[in-house]
């Protein structure tokens, strides 16, 4: 058994292989994987006793489920009006150089995930940039290397 399956199984056992608990045990495993790999999937279904396709209807469903890996780092740049009409273009473009990827991607090195929203819901901050829930407003092109480079350090 993998050490991956082992930690699986820990979230599984706390929480007493509950199959309504599974959307918690989901994000568990998301939480700590920062995806949900295909062998925790099936583990998840044959401990629960869940049909795997059921788990697959989930995972697809919920934007916080990824079937792919994702980086340690989450970045996020709005693109609603009024971060648009504020320059979050510009700060996208600039995040893409830094970081080498474009929105939707993650580095091969699995250090950063990239991915736009339409809104976030603080327009007056616009623009803004999130990295793992941290609220960046006021964006500017200059600001975006000097705090994903404090990322890239951890």
């Amino acid at each position: 058994m993998t050490a991956e399956l082992e930690q699986v199984d820990r979230i599984i056992d706390a929480y007493k292989a509950d199959p309504s608990a599974l959307i918690q045990i989901l994000l568990e495993v998301q939480r700590e994987f920062n995806w949900l790999p295909r062998e925790a999937l099936k583990r998840i279904s044959e401990r629960l006793k869940v049909p795997l396709s059921r788990i697959y209807h989930i995972a697809t469903f919920y934007k916080a489920f990824s079937l792919v890996p994702k980086g340690k780092h989450h970045v996020t740049v709005c693109m609603g009006t009024a971060c648009h009409v504020r320059g979050s273009p510009r700060i996208l473009e600039r995040v893409e150089q830094v970081l080498g990827i474009k929105a939707g991607e993650t580095r091969s090195d699995l250090r950063f995930s990239l991915e736009t929203v339409n809104c976030l819901g603080c327009c007056a901050l616009g623009p803004v940039m999130v990295v793992d829930g941290t609220y960046y407003g006021g964006m500017t092109v200059s600001k975006v290397e000097e705090i994903l480079k404090r990322y890239e350090e951890e």
